[in-house]
Formats: C-alpha cells, sequence, structure tokens
C-alpha cells in the first residue's frame, strides 16, 4: 500500500492539545437532555464518533443559563449539578483517542422553542398540555422577533448583559472540571452573541451597538470571561457566521475585524460558519452546494494568523483532504454525514490509503474486521 500524503490525516496542534487528525465532529444538538442534563443517549451518541476515529468531538450546544437554552431538551451548564454526568463522556471520548470538545451558547431571541420535529416554531399552550413544556420569555439586544410569528424577546439591560458574560465564565469553569480540552462558543446561525454582532438582530444605541465595534464588544467580553475560567493550556474557539447573506447584515470584511478582535483576547480557532440570523428562510443570496462556505474559511485564514475550521456540506474526504493540503483551513467539520456513518474517518482512511488492514481502528472491532478481508480475500468472494 502506497500512503497518501495529505495532511487529513496528520497531528494538529493548539496550545497543549494536540488531535490525531484534522477531523472534527461538529456539535449536533440531540434534544435529549432533561433540564440540562446529558444522559446514555448523549455517551452513546457522542462515544460512537470516538470509535470512528475523529480526532475532535464536541458536544452540542450546550446553554449557559436556564432561560438561554433553544429547546427544553438542550444541554445545559449552567449549575454545578450538570457536571458529573458529562464528565464520563468527556473521559470516554479521550480514552478513545478523541479530542473532547464542548459548544457554550445562548439562544437569545430563539430560545423558547419547540423541537424541530416538534414543528421548530415558539413553544405553545400545546407543548403544555402534550409534554409539560411550558414557554419561558426570551432576551436579546433588541427587542426584534426571530421570524414572522415569534414573540418580540426582551431588550438585555446592562444588568443582564453581565450576568450572561458571566454565565459563560462560570460554564468555562465547569466544562474544565467535566475534562473537555477545547471549548467553542456558539456565535453563529442567529444565537445571542451572534445577535449582538449582527446589526440585522442588534440596534442598540449604547456601547453593545451601533458601530461595529460596539457590536464586537459583548464577544470579546464572552472571550474575556471564558479565559479567566479556562486553563491556559487548553484552546478557545468561536464559531461565526462569517455572513448573513442578507443586505445590512455581516460580511466577511466584518468577520475579519471579529476574528481579530477575539484573537486579541485569547482565541485560538474560528470555526468558519454562515448565515441563521434573518430568520427561517433560507436567504436568497445564498447558494449550496459542496464546501459553500470553505471561501469564507480561507479568507479568514488569508487575512489572520488564526487557525480556521471548514464546514458545511463536506461529505467527499478527497475535498476534505485538498481543504486542509491547499490550506484553504487546519481543520475540517463534519456533522450529518457523521449522523449516517459514525465510522467517516476510518473509512476515509482506507479510501486515501492511509490505513492498512482496519490498523487505525479499535482493535476490539479492527482485528475482526481485518480477519474477515483475509478470509473473503481467500474464498475469492469479495
Amino acid at each position: 500500500m502506497v500512503p497518501c500524503m495529505t495532511t487529513l490525516f496528520s497531528e494538529y496542534r493548539l496550545r497543549d492539545v494536540t488531535f490525531k487528525n484534522r477531523i472534527a465532529v461538529s456539535p449536533m444538538s440531540q434534544y435529549r437532555a432533561k433540564n440540562g442534563h446529558a444522559n446514555d443517549w448523549h455517551m452513546v451518541h457522542l462515544g460512537r464518533f470516538a470509535m470512528g476515529g475523529a480526532g475532535l468531538v464536541y458536544a452540542e450546544a450546550t446553554a449557559v443559563t436556564k432561560d438561554g437554552r433553544r429547546t427544553h431538551g438542550d444541554l445545559g451548564l449552567w449549575d454545578d449539578a450538570h457536571i458529573d454526568a458529562l464528565r464520563p463522556i468527556a473521559a470516554f471520548l479521550q480514552a478513545e483517542g478523541a479530542v473532547p470538545g464542548i459548544q457554550l451558547g445562548h439562544a437569545g431571541r430563539k430560545a423558547s422553542e419547540k423541537r424541530p420535529w416538534d414543528g421548530e416554531t415558539p413553544v405553545d399552550q400545546d407543548d403544555i398540555a402534550q409534554r409539560g413544556e411550558a414557554p419561558w420569555t426570551a432576551i436579546a439586544p433588541s427587542a426584534i422577533p426571530y421570524a414572522d410569528g415569534w414573540p418580540a424577546p426582551t431588550e438585555m439591560t446592562e444588568a443582564e448583559i453581565a450576568a450572561v458574560i458571566d454565565a459563560f465564565g462560570q460554564a468555562a469553569r465547569r466544562s474544565a472540571e467535566a475534562g473537555f480540552k477545547i471549548i467553542e462558543v456558539y456565535a453563529a446561525h442567529g444565537f445571542l452573541v451572534h445577535q449582538f454582532l449582527s446589526p440585522i438582530a442588534n440596534q442598540r444605541a449604547d456601547q453593545w451597538g451601533g458601530s461595529l465595534e460596539n457590536r464586537t464588544r459583548f464577544a470579546v467580553e464572552v472571550a474575556r470571561a471564558i479565559r479567566a475560567h479556562w486553563p491556559d493550556t487548553l484552546p478557545l474557539a468561536f464559531r461565526l457566521s462569517a455572513t448573513d447573506w442578507l443586505d445590512g447584515g455581516l460580511e466577511i470584511e466584518d468577520t475579519i475585524h471579529i476574528t481579530r478582535a477575539l484573537q486579541a483576547v485569547g482565541v485560538d480557532m474560528i470555526d468558519v460558519s454562515t448565515g441563521g440570523v434573518g430568520g427561517k428562510e433560507r436567504p436568497r443570496r445564498m447558494t449550496i452546494e459542496q464546501g459553500f462556505q470553505v471561501p469564507f474559511a480561507k479568507q479568514v485564514k488569508a487575512k489572520t494568523d488564526v487557525a480556521t475550521m471548514a464546514v458545511g456540506f463536506l461529505w467527499d474526504p478527497q475535498h476534505c483532504a485538498a481543504i486542509i493540503d491547499d490550506g484553504h483551513a487546519d481543520m475540517v467539520a463534519l456533522a450529518r454525514e457523521l449522523l449516517d456513518d459514525p465510522n467517516w474517518p476510518l473509512h476515509a482512511a482506507a479510501q486515501m490509503n492511509v490505513d492498512e488492514n482496519h490498523g487505525l481502528w479499535p482493535i476490539e472491532s479492527g482485528w475482526w474486521l481485518m480477519k474477515r478481508d483475509r478470509l473473503l480475500a481467500k474464498l475469492g468472494l469479495r
């Protein structure tokens, strides 16, 4: 077997954390938590990706306050009581060779929402009757509803802003105690930090709104609060929407400014996504195709010296390898492709001649698969 000279399966280091390859599992909300607590579902859901060969496995969007949940089923880290259920999950991921990561977020005006399969609309009387789940009042930078038919959130006061910033810091402390090795802040897709960044959702006239510098302030203060409670040896990432795809919204030039401001306060990587702030309909400017967001990661990487992660409609190993090999990003992240095939990294390694005889697989399964392949070849059956 001739090895493939791709960096997709090379090690990568941020601060004191080394990833065994450049493949990350994006945070994928499961909506199976109870009052914010993880359970066996989360262990199995995340554990299979570590067994499948990913270098980084992110736990899903995890609320830093109870009212910051998107749905009643969101994971949470607003209370020390949430730590114990997450600790064995992080330990298992690390034991299987993956770096355990967690995404911290606050839904802002997108809070109090039904699970996607229950309608992905605001929680209402039907949820009370059918599931015993009552709505709550959302908060946001400005009292602008997320979409038509949604209630207006309450505009945040200075005290509420300070409390949420502190909540991110406390959630970072809990993340470290649970054993996670990288934090990603959910500052994309129309959630609270993105709401502050985007003029679509932020129409404040104080220090938190107006100019790009003011709109960036909340994200910077969140990063500062996390760094105050997160070990210097461990990396911090932000997921940003590089463009809102809307006239009058964020553009890539704004994201470059935001990235530089975040990097100055200790952010090590930008997970470059797009969109999500302007309601439920896909913006007309957005054209979806394989790797459609990669050019934004390329620009962020080229115009700053921060590490980047490319995401969005990635499924082909050769394409993912080219992203890394061509220097467009330092890591790639997959989500739904991994739901379909949790062993995607291992299959990609074999396809690209990086793995031979299932040597990268956990020995408990790789040994048997190697024996099977030898028998099939001997019998001429495959």
